[in-house]
């Protein structure tokens, strides 16, 4: 008995050493090699954390807590308007900042403006597709998701609600139309509602698209109104690429004598929209943000530490490095089959073997007519950058409405 008593011991301590040593594993790819300094990180956003985009820069900021403890601090800059991110940078550094994150777009030049004056501190810019323009600079980094898959997920959930109403008789094959909220005529936003469009036509064949722009990112009551008209036309999906959940709430108070979906982005709106909110997609900046102080911690090149497809100075990922998420399907109004399509899909985009720019259609650029593109030979999203670059409206099945 003394002897087994023993040997269970002895047995304990080993699986106690051995749930420390996986422990341990598990956190020295974060640990391991860095300095012992603090790293200062700042972060400058467009919104806060009532508007989604910028809410989801702030998880990411709240990550680094979690990886790197006492080893960072943080300053964040909210509501930054375009006209003042200059004077806010400079305030970044003068408090110590070793690297900081960018959030919109239109901060862009200005922040390879101040990176150039400031090559000791590294910029890391959102959405951002001039890293690697002239002059390409050794601390001013882009980087995006390829959210143009989520989009195309979305699209599919889409279409296979509207392709259900239409087997029910709730809606006519050609009232099977598609409202699009979108800020602006950016090919971010181009290359986005045209991926959601040619998933929803994989399983609706007669859906068309209405866009119509709301020429700003973070304006609540502006996109509600908008999508509020899109509703009065007829649509029975709305989407949006914009930060706030006015598009969602027009679908939930919606009054028509047909029914109305709703399709999100950046945070789950089922809350807001219980019953017409079906799914939503979103990009998870978690990853790269993480992997980028690790690289400032250790001294290293950012494009060597983060793992994605790395262009020079910039960096993208979808699915396969979880930069891109789905977010909740609502059961209570999901179409039939749509989970079973959204992980076959996911597991396709992984594998390669989905090709989503792709289909007997025309595009035109809005800005040069005689620049066009036949879908039929696929176009590439996101084979040289991690920004989006399709700028093309498809032909005769999706209106741009002023």
């Amino acid at each position: 008995m003394k002897g087994e008593r023993k040997l269970i011991v002895w047995v304990l301590i080993a699986a106690m050493i051995s749930i420390y040593a996986l422990y341990m594993y598990r956190y020295m790819d974060a640990w391991v090699g860095t300095t012992g300094k603090v790293i200062t990180v700042g972060i400058v956003l467009d919104g806060d954390e009532s508007t989604p985009y910028s809410g989801n820069f702030i998880r990411a900021m709240e990550s680094l807590k979690v990886e790197y403890g006492d080893s960072v601090r943080i300053i964040q800059r909210s509501n930054v308007p375009y006209e003042e991110v200059d004077a806010v940078l400079r305030d970044l550094i003068n408090r110590g900042c070793d690297i900081i994150f960018t959030n919109s777009y239109g901060y862009s030049f200005t922040v390879k403006d101040i990176a150039a004056e400031f090559p000791s501190v590294q910029f890391c810019q959102a959405t951002g597709d001039n890293a690697d323009d002239d002059p390409v600079l050794g601390n001013y980094h882009t980087f995006m998701g390829s959210i143009y898959q989520g989009r195309y997920i979305a699209g599919l959930v889409a279409g296979l609600k509207m392709q259900e109403l239409i087997n029910s008789g709730i809606i006519a094959p050609d009232e099977a139309i598609i409202g699009y909220v979108g800020a602006y005529p950016y090919p971010e936003v181009i290359s986005g509602y045209t991926a959601f469009f040619l998933g929803a036509r994989q399983n609706c064949p007669t859906a068309v698209m209405r866009v119509r722009y709301s020429y700003t990112w973070t304006s609540y009551m502006k996109e509600k109104e908008l999508a509020e008209q899109l509703i009065d036309e007829g649509c029975v999906v709305i989407s949006q690429h914009s930060d706030t959940i006015g598009p969602a709430v027009s679908c939930e108070n919606a009054r028509t004598d047909h029914p109305v979906f709703h399709v999100g982005y950046n945070q789950d709106m089922i809350d807001v929209a219980p019953t017409t909110s079906l799914i939503g997609t979103r990009i998870n900046w978690t990853p790269y943000i993480v992997q980028a102080v690790k690289a400032v911690m250790n001294d290293q090149k950012i494009e060597n530490v983060v793992m994605g497809n790395v262009h020079v100075m910039d960096v993208g990922a979808g699915f396969d490095r979880g930069w891109v998420e789905m977010l909740e399907l609502n059961p209570a109004i999901a179409p039939n089959g749509a989970q079973e399509v959204i992980d076959r899909t996911i597991e396709d985009m992984a594998r390669g073997n989905c090709h989503v720019f792709h289909g007997n259609y025309i595009g035109v650029n809005p800005d040069d007519p005689s620049d066009t593109w036949n879908l039929n030979v696929e176009y590439i999203e996101n084979s040289s950058s991690s920004a989006p670059t399709f700028y093309y409206i498809l032909q005769d099945v999706i209106t741009i409405e002023e």
